[in-house]
């Protein structure tokens, strides 16, 4: 859960005791694995043995490309025990913002950041096309029609999640996105073989390859190659790993796998929102979700449960809120300054004062369990037949406001406890 205080329009984040944190209630998952069918088409049979002789090593021998129902991805050709390396891929075969042509990267400011300059990389092998050294590579990238992140999403496919966060998030990632595209393009005029045809659409899809598939590293972000075929499981114990002494990347299988199934890694522990901004897709069930809660403060005050807990700092947060008189404020700072500086962390003196800016907290949680509900209720039944982008984009955000209102619903349930509990006299930290 984020927090923050949304006073006339704007969002503030408080001095000291309002740090970003993040409300997660631990959920039982359960993973499907998807029967994988190998991908038939010359371009996946001859990805490997090219990154083989590229790399001049091993890449791997015991997994091979197909297509599931998240598209492209990697099953296992043989069988495969936990804790088995399943795949390396050198350094010398990864794409990072080094790999910017000379020639463009001095018309490069310092300002320019590695994404943009990634998304540089991948514009100009894409132009050049089989001529490039990265062809099998980039040929194999997702065209924008393949993508789901919602910066691809309409105006009307946004207003499906206009309640959730991702909302304005989104739009403020177009506008960022398109604020680095005017900044490379003065560089860019400089190369028309290169970039005379490129439009934001353009940069924009070069952008959402790098975040959705770039690794950090020690050059900042790289791209590996076939590693990038793996699809996330939130729950896998796999990662991918660098090895600067060996100069590679890999990944060790968390569990067996057999043959013809499906093998997965975890990206992160990211809630649905993440995983479908960045990466255009989202779990019926996550375990990471999580909800911003704006609390509304309609004007500055006058002198005159259950499942794992609210962050302490939106409940620092409530207190300072339900706060009635200059008094009280100063006695808060009082407090903090003898204990560990941070504003209103303790609970209340007063137990009815603490009930009440709890219950405060409870009232916007409650407003907001009806609002997604009527969200969810507008998006009408799913099916299992529907097809198509619109129908895939809606169960997308079905799922991502199902996963905040469990969130929701947790806290409420929560906060009742917790003010149950000092209603019957127990003193409840």
């Amino acid at each position: 859960m984020r927090i923050g205080i949304h006073t006339t329009g704007a969002w503030f984040q408080g001095p000291h005791f309002l740090h970003s944190s993040h409300l997660r209630f631990k959920l039982q998952s359960s993973v499907s694995y998807s029967k994988v069918i190998p991908c038939l088409q010359d371009e996946c049979k001859d990805f490997l043995p090219w990154l083989r002789r590229k790399s001049g090593t091993e890449i791997s021998s015991i997994l091979s490309i197909g297509s599931s129902v998240y598209g492209r991805s990697l099953f296992a050709s043989e069988f495969i025990q936990a804790g088995d390396c399943i795949l390396k891929v050198p350094f010398n075969v990864q794409i990072t913002p080094d790999n910017v042509l000379p020639e463009i990267n001095s018309f490069l400011g310092k300002d320019i950041g590695n994404t943009a300059r990634l998304s540089i990389v991948i514009l100009v092998e894409k132009k050049m096309g089989q001529d490039s050294e990265w062809a099998p590579y980039i040929n194999s990238l997702p065209r924008v029609g393949e993508m789901h992140s919602t910066i691809f999403w309409t105006k009307d496919d946004l207003e499906m999640v206009k309640k959730s966060a991702v909302y304005q998030e989104t739009i403020n990632q177009q506008a960022q996105i398109e604020k680095e595209y005017l900044s490379v393009r003065p560089a860019l005029d400089h190369f028309p073989e290169f970039f005379e045809d490129i439009t934001l659409k353009d940069f924009m899809h070069a952008h959402a390859i790098v975040g959705s598939r770039a690794w950090g590293s020690s050059k900042g972000l790289s791209l590996v190659p076939f590693a990038d075929f793996l699809n996330h499981d939130g729950v896998s114990e796999a990662l991918l790993l660098s090895d600067e002494d060996k100069q590679t990347s890999e990944v060790i299988a968390d569990r067996d796998y057999a043959p013809g199934e499906e093998v997965l890694i975890r990206y992160g522990k990211f809630p649905n929102a993440t995983l479908l901004m960045d990466f255009g897709f989202t779990l019926p069930y996550n375990i990471y979700d999580q909800v911003q809660i704006c609390v509304s403060v309609p004007q500055v005050r006058s002198a005159k449960g259950k499942g794992r807990g609210i962050p302490q700092s939106l409940r620092a947060c409530a207190r300072i809120l339900s706060a009635t008189s200059i008094q009280e404020l100063k006695e808060l700072v009082t407090e903090a300054a003898q204990n560990d500086g941070r504003l209103a962390r303790r609970p209340l003196k007063n137990r009815s004062r603490e009930i009440e800016a709890h219950k405060l907290l409870l009232l916007q949680v409650f407003n907001l369990i009806q609002e997604y509900g009527a969200s969810i209720e507008s998006l009408g039944p799913t099916y299992a037949s529907s097809v198509g982008v619109l129908a895939l984009r809606r169960k997308m955000a079905l799922d991502l406001l199902t996963g905040e209102l469990r969130v929701l619903r947790s806290a409420s349930s929560w906060l009742k406890n917790y003010c149950a509990t000092l209603s019957g006299g127990n003193n409840h930290a």
